[in-house]
Protein backbone atom coordinates (compact mmCIF):
# COMPACT_ATOMS: atom_id res chain seq x y z
CA UNK A 1 0.00 0.00 0.00
CA UNK A 2 1.35 3.63 -1.06
CA UNK A 3 0.60 6.00 1.98
CA UNK A 4 0.41 9.64 0.80
CA UNK A 5 0.52 12.41 2.81
CA UNK A 6 -1.08 15.88 2.68
CA UNK A 7 1.72 17.18 0.84
CA UNK A 8 2.20 14.34 -1.39
CA UNK A 9 -1.53 15.20 -2.74
CA UNK A 10 -1.18 18.54 -3.49
CA UNK A 11 1.81 17.87 -5.54
CA UNK A 12 -0.09 15.14 -7.47
CA UNK A 13 -3.04 16.86 -8.74
CA UNK A 14 -3.63 20.78 -9.72
CA UNK A 15 -7.26 21.85 -9.63
CA UNK A 16 -7.68 22.21 -13.38
CA UNK A 17 -7.30 18.52 -13.33
CA UNK A 18 -9.54 17.90 -10.81
CA UNK A 19 -12.24 20.17 -12.37
CA UNK A 20 -11.98 17.54 -15.62
CA UNK A 21 -11.88 14.75 -13.32
CA UNK A 22 -14.96 15.72 -11.16
CA UNK A 23 -17.03 16.33 -14.32
CA UNK A 24 -16.66 12.89 -15.67
CA UNK A 25 -17.57 11.44 -12.09
CA UNK A 26 -20.55 13.20 -11.83
CA UNK A 27 -21.26 12.31 -15.70
CA UNK A 28 -21.03 8.11 -13.94
CA UNK A 29 -22.76 9.10 -11.28
CA UNK A 30 -25.92 10.40 -13.46
CA UNK A 31 -26.16 7.68 -15.49
CA UNK A 32 -26.33 4.85 -13.47
CA UNK A 33 -21.83 3.72 -13.61
CA UNK A 34 -21.80 4.89 -10.02
CA UNK A 35 -22.81 2.79 -7.01
CA UNK A 36 -22.82 5.45 -4.36
CA UNK A 37 -24.73 4.72 -1.09
CA UNK A 38 -26.06 7.35 0.88
CA UNK A 39 -23.11 8.16 3.68
CA UNK A 40 -23.34 6.53 7.11
CA UNK A 41 -22.81 9.35 9.80
CA UNK A 42 -22.00 8.76 13.91
CA UNK A 43 -22.35 11.12 16.06
CA UNK A 44 -20.17 11.53 18.93
CA UNK A 45 -22.23 14.02 20.77
CA UNK A 46 -20.27 14.72 24.08
CA UNK A 47 -17.11 15.68 22.03
CA UNK A 48 -19.31 17.99 19.63
CA UNK A 49 -17.65 15.62 16.48
CA UNK A 50 -19.37 13.30 13.71
CA UNK A 51 -17.76 11.16 11.94
CA UNK A 52 -19.33 10.02 8.32
CA UNK A 53 -18.16 7.13 6.01
CA UNK A 54 -18.46 7.81 2.11
CA UNK A 55 -17.51 4.40 -0.02
CA UNK A 56 -18.56 5.06 -3.90
CA UNK A 57 -17.06 3.02 -7.03
CA UNK A 58 -17.24 4.35 -10.30
CA UNK A 59 -17.34 1.35 -13.02
CA UNK A 60 -16.30 3.34 -16.13
CA UNK A 61 -13.26 4.82 -14.60
CA UNK A 62 -12.62 1.15 -11.99
CA UNK A 63 -12.59 4.12 -9.09
CA UNK A 64 -13.19 2.29 -5.75
CA UNK A 65 -12.59 4.55 -2.23
CA UNK A 66 -13.92 4.59 1.05
CA UNK A 67 -13.46 7.90 3.07
CA UNK A 68 -13.36 8.53 6.44
CA UNK A 69 -13.95 12.04 7.60
CA UNK A 70 -14.19 13.48 11.01
CA UNK A 71 -15.56 17.56 12.05
CA UNK A 72 -15.50 17.93 15.26
CA UNK A 73 -16.07 21.78 16.67
CA UNK A 74 -13.80 21.67 19.42
CA UNK A 75 -10.67 20.94 17.87
CA UNK A 76 -9.54 24.71 18.02
CA UNK A 77 -9.28 24.66 21.29
CA UNK A 78 -6.88 21.94 20.75
CA UNK A 79 -5.14 23.44 18.33
CA UNK A 80 -6.18 21.05 15.72
CA UNK A 81 -7.83 20.72 12.07
CA UNK A 82 -11.84 20.72 12.71
CA UNK A 83 -11.86 18.46 10.00
CA UNK A 84 -9.67 15.03 10.04
CA UNK A 85 -10.77 12.81 7.06
CA UNK A 86 -8.19 9.56 5.51
CA UNK A 87 -9.28 8.14 1.72
CA UNK A 88 -8.20 4.42 1.06
CA UNK A 89 -7.92 3.05 -2.83
CA UNK A 90 -9.04 -0.02 -3.09
CA UNK A 91 -8.64 -2.07 -6.61
CA UNK A 92 -11.42 -3.02 -7.57
CA UNK A 93 -10.76 -6.32 -9.71
CA UNK A 94 -8.74 -8.00 -6.23
CA UNK A 95 -10.28 -6.44 -3.55
CA UNK A 96 -6.62 -5.21 -2.30
CA UNK A 97 -5.94 -1.90 -0.31
CA UNK A 98 -3.63 -0.06 -2.41
CA UNK A 99 -3.30 3.44 -1.11
CA UNK A 100 -4.13 5.73 2.02
CA UNK A 101 -3.98 9.37 1.77
CA UNK A 102 -4.99 12.38 3.46
CA UNK A 103 -8.26 13.50 2.90
CA UNK A 104 -8.81 16.94 4.10
CA UNK A 105 -6.75 18.42 1.33
CA UNK A 106 -8.63 16.00 -0.82
CA UNK A 107 -11.73 17.15 0.30
CA UNK A 108 -11.21 20.46 -0.20
CA UNK A 109 -9.69 19.99 -3.85
CA UNK A 110 -12.62 18.35 -4.24
CA UNK A 111 -15.19 20.39 -2.94
CA UNK A 112 -13.97 22.77 -5.03
CA UNK A 113 -13.25 21.00 -7.93
CA UNK A 114 -16.92 20.27 -8.16
CA UNK A 115 -17.45 24.41 -8.03
CA UNK A 116 -15.24 24.55 -10.87
CA UNK A 117 -17.31 22.11 -12.66
CA UNK A 118 -20.56 23.96 -11.96
CA UNK A 119 -18.71 27.02 -13.20
CA UNK A 120 -18.12 25.36 -16.09
CA UNK A 121 -21.04 24.26 -16.72
CA UNK A 122 -23.66 27.58 -15.87
CA UNK A 123 -21.79 30.44 -15.37
CA UNK A 124 -21.68 32.98 -17.87
CA UNK A 125 -18.58 32.74 -20.09
CA UNK A 126 -17.34 36.10 -19.67
CA UNK A 127 -18.06 35.71 -16.18
CA UNK A 128 -14.77 38.46 -14.68
CA UNK A 129 -15.99 38.75 -11.05
CA UNK A 130 -16.39 36.58 -8.25
CA UNK A 131 -17.55 36.57 -5.04
CA UNK A 132 -16.60 33.95 -1.87
CA UNK A 133 -18.59 34.45 1.59
CA UNK A 134 -16.35 32.59 3.82
CA UNK A 135 -12.51 32.77 4.42
CA UNK A 136 -12.29 28.95 6.02
CA UNK A 137 -10.33 25.95 4.10
CA UNK A 138 -13.32 25.62 1.53
CA UNK A 139 -13.67 29.19 0.76
CA UNK A 140 -9.53 29.02 -0.40
CA UNK A 141 -10.46 26.36 -3.25
CA UNK A 142 -13.72 27.82 -4.39
CA UNK A 143 -11.33 30.90 -5.23
CA UNK A 144 -8.57 28.45 -7.30
CA UNK A 145 -11.71 26.53 -8.84
CA UNK A 146 -13.84 30.05 -10.37
CA UNK A 147 -10.38 30.73 -11.24
CA UNK A 148 -9.53 27.99 -12.69
CA UNK A 149 -13.10 27.65 -14.60
CA UNK A 150 -14.04 31.28 -15.91
CA UNK A 151 -11.27 34.46 -16.58
CA UNK A 152 -12.24 35.60 -13.18
CA UNK A 153 -10.29 39.15 -12.92
CA UNK A 154 -11.67 40.51 -9.10
CA UNK A 155 -13.03 38.20 -6.48
CA UNK A 156 -14.85 39.74 -3.04
CA UNK A 157 -14.44 37.99 -0.05
CA UNK A 158 -16.17 38.68 2.81
CA UNK A 159 -16.61 36.81 6.55
CA UNK A 160 -17.32 38.15 9.57
CA UNK A 161 -13.69 37.98 11.20
CA UNK A 162 -11.37 40.43 8.96
CA UNK A 163 -8.04 38.72 9.83
CA UNK A 164 -9.30 35.54 8.00
CA UNK A 165 -9.79 37.37 4.85
CA UNK A 166 -6.62 39.16 5.52
CA UNK A 167 -4.98 35.65 6.44
CA UNK A 168 -6.81 34.07 3.18
CA UNK A 169 -5.75 36.58 0.69
CA UNK A 170 -2.16 36.05 1.31
CA UNK A 171 -2.18 32.69 1.08
CA UNK A 172 -4.10 32.36 -1.91
CA UNK A 173 -3.08 35.86 -3.89
CA UNK A 174 0.55 33.75 -4.63
CA UNK A 175 -1.16 30.88 -6.42
CA UNK A 176 -3.11 33.00 -8.49
CA UNK A 177 -0.05 35.60 -9.21
CA UNK A 178 -1.74 39.68 -10.59
CA UNK A 179 -4.15 38.03 -12.89
CA UNK A 180 -6.81 37.75 -10.05
CA UNK A 181 -7.41 40.52 -7.53
CA UNK A 182 -8.81 39.61 -4.40
CA UNK A 183 -10.50 42.40 -2.43
CA UNK A 184 -11.97 42.05 1.12
CA UNK A 185 -15.86 43.29 1.20
CA UNK A 186 -17.52 45.48 3.51
CA UNK A 187 -20.68 43.68 3.76
CA UNK A 188 -22.05 40.21 1.65
CA UNK A 189 -24.17 42.77 0.12
CA UNK A 190 -20.96 44.58 -1.56
CA UNK A 191 -19.34 41.14 -2.50
CA UNK A 192 -22.48 39.89 -4.28
CA UNK A 193 -23.01 42.69 -6.08
CA UNK A 194 -20.90 43.06 -8.50
CA UNK A 195 -20.29 39.09 -8.79
CA UNK A 196 -21.17 36.66 -11.89
CA UNK A 197 -20.07 34.14 -9.96
CA UNK A 198 -21.14 33.67 -6.04
CA UNK A 199 -20.10 30.86 -4.04
CA UNK A 200 -21.06 30.52 -0.20
CA UNK A 201 -18.29 27.92 1.73
CA UNK A 202 -19.40 28.71 5.12
CA UNK A 203 -21.30 26.58 8.65
CA UNK A 204 -23.74 28.94 9.05
CA UNK A 205 -27.48 27.86 9.52
CA UNK A 206 -28.98 30.77 8.63
CA UNK A 207 -28.81 32.65 4.58
CA UNK A 208 -25.07 34.15 4.33
CA UNK A 209 -26.40 36.70 1.78
CA UNK A 210 -29.50 38.18 0.10
CA UNK A 211 -30.50 36.98 -3.27
CA UNK A 212 -32.29 40.55 -4.21
CA UNK A 213 -28.32 41.38 -4.36
CA UNK A 214 -27.65 39.07 -7.26
CA UNK A 215 -27.34 40.42 -10.49
CA UNK A 216 -29.21 39.20 -13.28
CA UNK A 217 -26.92 36.28 -15.36
CA UNK A 218 -25.39 35.74 -11.88
CA UNK A 219 -24.54 31.57 -11.31
CA UNK A 220 -24.44 30.67 -7.29
CA UNK A 221 -22.59 27.99 -5.67
CA UNK A 222 -23.49 27.04 -2.30
CA UNK A 223 -21.16 24.26 -0.70
CA UNK A 224 -21.60 25.18 2.98
CA UNK A 225 -24.71 23.48 4.46
CA UNK A 226 -24.09 20.32 4.76
CA UNK A 227 -27.08 19.08 7.04
CA UNK A 228 -31.12 19.49 6.94
CA UNK A 229 -31.05 22.29 9.03
CA UNK A 230 -28.59 24.26 7.94
CA UNK A 231 -29.61 27.19 5.42
CA UNK A 232 -26.65 29.21 3.78
CA UNK A 233 -28.47 30.14 1.38
CA UNK A 234 -31.71 32.23 1.29
CA UNK A 235 -35.27 31.49 -0.63
CA UNK A 236 -34.69 34.90 -2.74
CA UNK A 237 -31.87 32.70 -4.22
CA UNK A 238 -33.95 29.85 -4.94
CA UNK A 239 -36.95 31.78 -6.04
CA UNK A 240 -35.00 34.36 -8.79
CA UNK A 241 -32.49 30.99 -10.03
CA UNK A 242 -34.28 29.33 -13.43
CA UNK A 243 -32.31 26.05 -13.13
CA UNK A 244 -31.37 24.73 -9.28
CA UNK A 245 -29.03 21.86 -10.04
CA UNK A 246 -27.77 19.42 -7.62
CA UNK A 247 -25.13 16.92 -7.18
CA UNK A 248 -26.85 14.28 -6.18
CA UNK A 249 -30.54 14.45 -5.63
CA UNK A 250 -30.99 11.74 -3.58
CA UNK A 251 -28.62 13.10 -1.55
CA UNK A 252 -29.50 16.58 -1.50
CA UNK A 253 -33.23 15.96 -0.39
CA UNK A 254 -31.60 14.23 2.60
CA UNK A 255 -28.66 16.76 3.18
CA UNK A 256 -28.93 19.73 1.88
CA UNK A 257 -31.25 22.75 4.30
CA UNK A 258 -30.22 25.21 1.52
CA UNK A 259 -33.59 23.04 -0.22
CA UNK A 260 -35.21 21.25 2.96
CA UNK A 261 -36.00 24.23 4.48
CA UNK A 262 -37.36 26.07 1.40
CA UNK A 263 -39.74 23.16 0.61
CA UNK A 264 -40.83 22.31 4.15
CA UNK A 265 -42.06 26.09 4.01
CA UNK A 266 -43.11 25.97 0.55
CA UNK A 267 -40.93 28.19 -0.95
CA UNK A 268 -40.23 25.85 -3.47
CA UNK A 269 -41.35 22.53 -4.98
CA UNK A 270 -38.67 19.33 -5.31
CA UNK A 271 -40.10 19.62 -8.88
CA UNK A 272 -38.17 22.85 -8.91
CA UNK A 273 -34.93 20.65 -8.76
CA UNK A 274 -33.82 21.24 -12.37
CA UNK A 275 -31.50 18.13 -12.57
CA UNK A 276 -27.91 17.23 -11.58
CA UNK A 277 -25.00 18.34 -12.82
CA UNK A 278 -23.87 15.17 -14.50
CA UNK A 279 -27.04 15.15 -16.42
CA UNK A 280 -25.80 18.34 -18.04
CA UNK A 281 -21.94 17.35 -18.37
CA UNK A 282 -23.24 14.22 -20.17
CA UNK A 283 -25.56 16.28 -22.25
CA UNK A 284 -29.14 15.06 -21.13
CA UNK A 285 -30.04 18.64 -20.51
CA UNK A 286 -28.83 22.26 -21.08
CA UNK A 287 -27.12 24.00 -18.62
CA UNK A 288 -27.63 28.25 -19.22
CA UNK A 289 -29.94 28.58 -21.95
CA UNK A 290 -29.27 32.72 -21.72
CA UNK A 291 -26.85 35.20 -20.26
CA UNK A 292 -29.76 36.81 -18.10
CA UNK A 293 -30.63 33.32 -16.20
CA UNK A 294 -30.04 33.38 -12.58
CA UNK A 295 -28.84 29.50 -11.89
CA UNK A 296 -27.92 27.86 -8.41
CA UNK A 297 -25.48 24.72 -7.62
CA UNK A 298 -26.07 22.81 -4.42
CA UNK A 299 -23.24 20.40 -3.49
CA UNK A 300 -23.69 18.39 -0.54
CA UNK A 301 -20.40 16.10 -1.62
CA UNK A 302 -20.47 13.39 -2.99
CA UNK A 303 -18.31 9.83 -2.49
CA UNK A 304 -18.01 9.49 -6.47
CA UNK A 305 -15.69 12.91 -6.31
CA UNK A 306 -13.31 11.28 -3.52
CA UNK A 307 -13.05 8.00 -5.56
CA UNK A 308 -12.72 9.61 -8.79
CA UNK A 309 -10.35 12.03 -7.64
CA UNK A 310 -8.28 9.35 -4.60
CA UNK A 311 -7.86 7.01 -7.86
CA UNK A 312 -6.11 10.13 -9.47
CA UNK A 313 -4.04 11.20 -7.15
CA UNK A 314 -3.04 7.13 -7.06
CA UNK A 315 -2.24 6.84 -10.30
CA UNK A 316 0.27 10.19 -10.61
CA UNK A 317 1.85 8.99 -7.19
CA UNK A 318 3.13 5.59 -8.98
CA UNK A 319 4.17 7.95 -11.82
CA UNK A 320 5.94 10.47 -9.98
CA UNK A 321 7.19 7.85 -7.22
CA UNK A 322 5.09 10.22 -4.49
CA UNK A 323 4.55 8.81 -0.70
CA UNK A 324 6.19 5.63 0.50
CA UNK A 325 5.48 2.13 -0.01
CA UNK A 326 4.37 -0.10 2.73
CA UNK A 327 3.35 -3.91 3.12
CA UNK A 328 0.50 -4.14 5.10
CA UNK A 329 0.96 -7.98 5.14
CA UNK A 330 4.16 -8.56 6.88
Amino acid sequence: MRVLTRSDVERAISMREAVEIVIQAFVELSTGKADVPLRVTLPQAKHDGVTLFMPAYLSDSESLAVKAVSVHDRNAERNLPRIHAIVVVIDPATGQPVAAMEGGYLTALRTGAATGAATELLARKDAEVAAVIGAGVQARAQILAVAAARPIKRCWIYARHREKINALIAEVQPQLGSSVELLAAESPSQAVREAQVVCAATTSSTPVFNGEDLQAGAHVNGVGSYKPEMQEIDSATLKRASKIVVDSREAALAEAGDLIVAIERGEIQIEDIYGEIGEIAAGLKPGREDDSEITYFKSVGNAAQDAAVAQAIYQRALKDELGVEIDLYT
